[in-house]
């Protein structure tokens, strides 16, 4: 391939492709490209296994957001949304173009982002690692030979030059990672990390940002429609069962992640999922293990050198092994991905302390209260230094990709809830008789369970008893569920260290959501557990 010359990405930005560049490259193209030059492997399934090097997962402390008049009454500044200037985004996306000027090869990816033409938007990658574009070209939605001829000047750019070390020197970078985007200019910028997720996510907080102004709420969720029609929309944070649970064989796979809901109803941001692999079986997630395949990428597994067969239990490189792979290889992904307005909205949660119902019904305010917390547990060894449960609290289970307050999509929510007379249902797949360490994981065939008497209905047709401390009403019974399990109380060998443990995460809700009692409906900050 021919080196590319100074000038490839300015002519990139005015819809010319020098011959060094390869723009919506085949699958195949880009296995060669990838095996030849990224170190890449094919695998015995015929996917394509590729390393991200030092990140092997996001860095969101790294995130910054080009702080602008247009834009800066519109962000939640703080922890989440760090302000950059002008200037030094300037000088990150000069530094980012000029390494990849410098690149012997360069590939670009133009594709959507949304099902629904009304308001998708075109987004353009340029990058220099095949296994970059082709997984980009697996989450965004691929136009169609008419489309991509007619594509025209993009909305927003990407330009990831993840293999270059940001420079420390700019004022605002921390670090030798830097992920900056500029709402102003409709462009992103990616040093210092060859993780593929920060590609999606920019994408994904772009959304974030633009839908709510068009009165189109965008959720980090996965969705589903069962045969009748009825949308299923699944909120969690990593590892609560997202992926897992919405690729249901009894039903239509809308997308697995991140979705917007207009007064049309809900249509899937991605063109692909990108599912967590440590621990994954064909026993366990038929689906998603049939979906690796040629096309698919493997992030960081472990394969063995003779066979190149894929050892899904190895955390050897990272815990955060992952798979990405077009929507359509999901033999019942409901393509194009819209769907109707979600009768049943499911948050996820994955308590590590073994407290929590495995279902609950939610009243709208304790729904919303639920959904700001956005609550899950680190569980011992999955993180450096983690080596007793901890609490997570991610507002709107997605706090990392939010751009506006909390308080406004949980109101959108609300909204759309209330209009279209949404059921909401709190589930926990994580611990039950104990916490983590001592009681057990809540098996999967019963969240299964769980989720079938949702959505047959017979769920909400049980009788149900009040939580003491939560005040949740937990089903009595449920088909397929042993009833011993409903009331983690009556699972604990020792109620008295049960009524200790909820007592102490009770609290840490509290704690947590101080921030948002202000900005909260009195009704919402009441519907929290009682202390």
């Amino acid at each position: 391939m021919p080196t590319a010359t100074s000038s490839t990405t300015a002519a990139i930005a005015r819809n010319h492709f020098p011959e060094g560049v390869l723009r919506n490259a085949t699958p195949a193209r880009l296995y060669e490209e990838a095996v030849r030059f990224d170190e890449a492997l094919i695998t015995s399934s015929g996917a394509i296994a590729a390393l991200s090097g030092a990140k092997t997962g996001r860095s969101p402390k790294d995130k910054r957001i080009v702080d602008q008049p247009s834009v800066h009454d519109d962000v939640w500044w703080g922890d989440v949304n760090v302000a950059l200037s002008a200037d030094s985004f300037a000088a990150l996306r000069k530094q980012a173009v000029s390494f990849l000027d410098e690149c012997e090869h360069l590939y670009v990816v133009d594709a959507f982002a949304g099902w629904d033409p009304a308001t998708r938007l075109k987004i353009r990658i340029v990058c220099s690692r095949a296994y970059h574009a082709l997984f980009m070209h697996n989450m965004l939605i691929r136009p169609t030979e008419e489309e991509l001829r007619n594509f025209g000047q993009p909305d927003y750019v990407i330009y990831n030059a993840g293999q270059a070390q940001a420079d420390r020197s700019i004022p605002g970078v921390s670090s030798e990672t830097s992920v900056a985007l500029n709402f102003d200019s409709g462009e992103m910028v990616i040093l210092g990390t060859e993780y593929a997720g920060e590609m999606k996510k920019g994408v994904f907080t772009i959304m974030n940002y633009l839908m709510p102004k068009r009165g189109v709420l965008s959720m980090h969720c996965s969705a589903n429609e069962g045969h009748a029609g009825d949308v299923s929309l699944f909120f969690g944070l990593s590892g609560t069962g997202k992926t897992t649970l919405s690729a249901d064989p009894r039903r239509h796979l809308i997308g697995d992640d991140e979705h917007c809901w207009s007064p049309q109803g809900v249509f899937n941001i991605e063109g692909g999922c990108y599912a967590k692999c440590i621990g994954l079986s064909e026993d366990k997630e038929p689906e998603i293990f049939r979906a690796i395949r040629f096309g698919a990428i493997l992030e960081n597994t472990v394969q063995d050198a003779t066979t190149r067969i894929v050892n899904y239990e190895s955390d050897a490189l990272t815990q955060n092994t992952r798979c990405s792979y077009p929507i359509e290889y999901i033999e019942n992904a409901k393509i194009p991905c819209l769907g109707g307005h979600p009768k049943n909205i499911i948050l996820l949660t994955c308590d590590a302390f073994g407290v929590l119902p495995p279902v609950s019904k939610l009243t709208s305010a304790q729904a919303m209260y639920h959904f700001i917390s956005g609550y899950t547990a680190k569980v011992a060894g999955t993180e450096m230094g983690v080596t007793t449960p901890q609490t997570t609290f991610s507002a709107c289970f997605g706090a990392a990709f939010l751009v506006w307050h909390p308080t406004k999509y949980a109101e959108m929510l609300a909204a759309k809830m209330q209009e279209h007379g949404s059921h909401a249902w709190l589930v926990n797949t994580g611990w039950t008789g104990g916490p983590a360490g001592v009681g057990s994981r809540i098996s999967l065939k019963y969240t299964r369970a769980i989720i079938d008497a949702i959505h047959d209905g017979s769920l909400s047709r049980a009788e149900f008893e009040s939580d003491s401390v939560f005040g949740l009403a937990i089903p009595k019974s449920c088909n397929h569920v042993p009833t011993g399990i409903l009331n983690p109380r009556n699972t604990w060998a020792e109620t008295s260290a049960y009524d200790e443990t909820a007592r102490r995460l009770a609290q840490q809700f509290h704690g947590n959501f101080e921030k948002y009692n202000r900005s909260s409906h009195p009704e919402i900050a009441a519907a929290g557990p009682r202390v």
